[in-house]
């Protein structure tokens, strides 16, 4: 009868790594490798939008509605990531370069997020009108009355108005200038202190354009000497981006237009 083998003498025909192990290294390395490709990619991806902080360089172009108006926006003017989409939407919030009145670039990001810089920079809100008056409109009948002390003569052919106390507005004023053959310019400001610098958005003024569009627009205290060139380039651009012809397709629909109206301050 054959005697059993030692145990040092099976020990000597064992493999020194087991088939085992290997597959379990393999596995690992090639996880490891899969796994390093995705964090360099993903990584990229990652880093090219935090690059972006929000913004969009895109010029794709969408068809947003807003109550009975229709404009075709580009990605790169859309402040809000949620808003870059086809379909009815309450409003929209734009912003462009001044005096180009365009979009986000990535060579010009300073212009956009620098403070110090920001104040080359018109914020647009659009939205379904809601009064039958613009903020011209709405001088004589409901900011006339509000009115404290005499008119002041401003800069830039500018005519300052200041504002009761009590009457809601804080330390904003209206600055009211004439122009030819249509009401008078309007806008209201938080004006700086002197010494202190104006703020990106201390002046606004809303304007009904297309159908029934509601188009408030802010910018900085420092851009007054402008107010004209400004008002005008804000009125035609939206102006030109409404989709007059255009029809809506299927599925899509109307906000309803508001059945009253009340002219607010």
């Amino acid at each position: 009868m054959k005697k059993p083998a030692a145990p040092e003498q099976v020990s000597e025909h064992l493999p020194l790594i087991s088939n085992r192990f290997v597959y379990t290294a393999t596995a690992l390395v090639a996880f490891l490798a899969l796994l390093s490709v995705a964090i360099n990619v993903g990584g990229r991806r990652l880093g090219a939008e935090l690059a972006l902080a929000g913004h969009s360089d895109s010029t794709q172009d969408f068809l947003v509605t807003i109550g009975q108006d229709r404009l075709r926006l580009a990605a790169n003017t859309l402040r809000f990531e949620a808003q870059r989409r086809d379909g009815p939407a309450e409003r929209a919030d734009l912003y462009l370069l001044w005096p180009e009145m365009s979009g986000y670039r990535s060579e010009l990001r300073a212009r956009f997020d620098d403070v110090t810089q920001s104040g080359g920079l018109i914020f647009v809100q659009l939205s379904q009108s809601t009064m039958s008056r613009d903020m011209s409109g709405r001088v004589e009948p409901i900011y006339s009355h509000l009115f404290e002390g005499p008119a002041e003569t401003g800069r830039y052919g500018l005519i300052l108005h200041r504002l009761k106390s009590d009457a809601g507005y804080g330390n904003e004023v209206l600055l009211t200038a004439p122009r030819p053959g249509g009401p008078d310019f309007a806008v209201r400001c938080v004006l700086p202190a002197d010494g202190t610098p104006a703020s990106s958005g201390d002046c606004q003024r809303d304007i009904h354009v297309g159908r029934d569009l509601s188009v408030l627009y802010r910018f900085s205290s420092g851009l007054l000497s402008d107010w004209e060139a400004i008002d005008d380039a804000v009125r035609s651009y939206i102006t030109a981006r409404i989709d007059s012809e255009a029809h809506l397709p299927s599925g899509f629909s109307k906000i309803p237009e508001k059945s009253a109206r009340n002219d607010s301050l």
